[in-house]
């Protein structure tokens, strides 16, 4: 399962634009070692729930925090006004007085206190994505919130240095990166099915005690947690990609205690993986379009995609198709393939801040037949560091998804779908399909269908779709603010490009999530922003 059939959040354009382009430090030297255990040991509740005389009467130790760790993405330390901090939490919350895992934590208090609302919850998507490495690295896109609430983040179960799931080590997952995911006959499909068989094994090896545990629901489960020790009365939360999978989610399980919720990016709450997946090779391919066309526009002839449309399509799929047969040399010794290639060119599609970097890119791979630039970009996406080290965002993404959903598809399901996938999108169509089968042989069935959202007589939520979002289409929006219910879902509607409208600069966008987060103003149902 590639990173790219969930949407890597504003993970993704953290790492391409903080890591990729050499904005923040590298991650450690040396690889972690994985803990022999996540599992803590046992927790003193007693009773049916983690009460504000159990669990919820934990008291953080805040502290200064450390760089993130491997697992977390690397960087450096961030400001002194961050503090870090591990809560304990049940590892099954149906048994919460059994065995516990650390959360991982993160805050930077608010500047006003005199006017302090209190704790604003992020999660950055993925599923995967370090909260605890990323919230600081975005700090300056939240500072207007920081006067008045505590920005705080999490790494969610499974994710970094909570309980975080590790399956290959860096140089196994190195050769999987290579591997042909879009493989034509048996024995290239043999070849993706073996390396899926080795990435699974490796995961129940490495993580089998937690893999039945990292379940959305169990995470919403943990920012309920959080918000009663940190000491709130109701949740407020920023959702972004995955993460408004997350929120709607703890607004179906706690409906009274949603305070101000965000949601923006939306998963589609009401598709299946596989729909998820065509709509996704539809998003991406959109974006591509919008990018050639941008390309074309400034760059003239100079432009890798010529006049863009059908013409920058072809020449993108010759050099794809190119790869498949003879990979192009880089800087660092490794190959450009097929699949980094797609990669690297779906990476660059999550902002337009990083369509320059494509053009580069492309330009370099057709004309000077090098890979360095796509490589880069695809190394942002997948979570490896210019050392080599890879965090755990793949394995995370990977163990959620498969346990969250109970769809699981054969090869023989994917050739039956590939025709409608190849019609979606020439470039991304294969890619995302053959990504249907990263959970199959998964060690734990998947919970449901479809996430559960609905969420009658919780607060109005805020639910922001952008229209040239290539991981989560615009339509995803207008479905979740549908599934959680007349009065609750209040759509807002960002006319651009990108993945995660807010990150975007947007004014009439950042005004109106401020409006919401900072003086509880509802915009009209409907609201659009360009």
């Amino acid at each position: 399962m590639h990173t790219v059939v969930r949407g890597a959040g504003a993970l993704g354009l953290a790492a391409l634009l903080l890591t990729a382009t050499g904005c923040q430090g590298e991650g450690s030297s040396a690889a972690e070692p994985a803990p022999t255990s996540p599992v803590t040991g046992t927790s003193p509740v007693t009773g049916t729930s983690a009460s504000a005389t159990g669990l919820a009467a934990q008291q953080p130790a805040w502290r200064a925090c450390a760089a993130p760790s491997t697992a977390q993405g690397g960087g450096t330390a961030p400001a002194a006004d961050w503090q870090c901090a591990t809560l304990k939490a049940p590892l099954d919350h149906t048994k919460p007085d059994g065995a516990t895992i650390d959360l991982a934590l993160i805050r930077s208090r608010a500047k006003d206190e005199q006017h302090r609302i209190g704790s604003l919850l992020f999660n950055f998507g993925g599923p995967g994505a370090s909260g605890v490495a990323t919230l600081p690295a975005l700090a300056a896109t939240y500072a207007s919130l920081n006067t008045r609430y505590d920005l705080v983040s999490f790494d969610p179960r499974g994710v970094g240095a909570s309980a975080g799931v590790t399956c290959l080590d860096d140089q196994a997952t190195d050769a999987s990166a290579t591997v042909d995911s879009t493989p034509e006959g048996p024995a290239a499909v043999k070849v993706l099915d073996d390396s899926t068989a080795r990435f699974v094994a490796a995961c129940e090896h490495n993580s089998g005690a937690v893999l039945p545990y990292v379940d959305t629901e169990s995470a919403a489960r943990d920012m309920d947690l959080i918000r009663q020790v940190l000491g709130d009365q109701k949740l407020s939360y920023f959702g972004i990609s995955y993460g408004t999978q997350l929120g709607g989610v703890y607004a179906h399980l706690f409906p009274q205690q949603v305070g101000r919720l965000v949601l923006d990016s939306v998963v589609d709450p009401t598709k299946d993986p596989q729909q998820s997946a065509l709509g996704q090779a539809q998003g991406f391919q959109l974006a591509l379009d919008d990018f050639m066309k941008a390309c074309a526009t400034q760059a003239g002839a100079s432009c890798p995609t010529g006049t863009g449309g059908a013409e920058g399509t072809a020449k993108i799929t010759a050099l794809v198709q190119k790869l498949e047969q003879s990979p192009l040399p880089t800087k660092d010794g490794r190959q450009l393939t097929e699949t980094l290639a797609v990669t690297g060119i779906a990476a660059a599609l999550y902002s337009q801040e990083t369509w320059p970097v494509l053009a580069a890119g492309l330009t370099e791979a057709m004309e000077q037949g090098t890979g360095t630039t796509l490589l880069q970009l695809a190394d942002g996406l997948n979570g490896r560091d210019a050392q080599g080290h890879y965090s755990n965002l793949n394995a995370a993404n990977r163990a959620i998804s498969c346990v969250d959903a109970r769809q699981r598809y054969s090869d023989q399901d994917v050739e039956q779908q590939l025709p409608q996938f190849r019609t979606a999108s020439p470039v991304f169509g294969a890619y995302t399909a053959w990504g249907l089968t990263g959970c199959t042989g998964w060690p734990v069935p998947g919970k449901a269908d479809h996430p559960e959202v609905t969420a009658p007589g919780a607060a109005p939520i805020l639910v922001v779709g952008t229209t040239g979002d290539p991981a989560t289409p615009v339509e995803g929006a207008r479905a979740m603010a549908q599934q959680l219910g007349a009065g609750v879902g209040v759509t807002v509607t960002l006319q651009g490009e990108g993945h995660g409208g807010y990150n975007t600069g947007n004014p009439c966008l950042k005004q109106t999530v401020d409006a919401y987060l900072l003086d509880g103003t509802v915009p009209a149902d409907g609201t659009t922003c360009s």
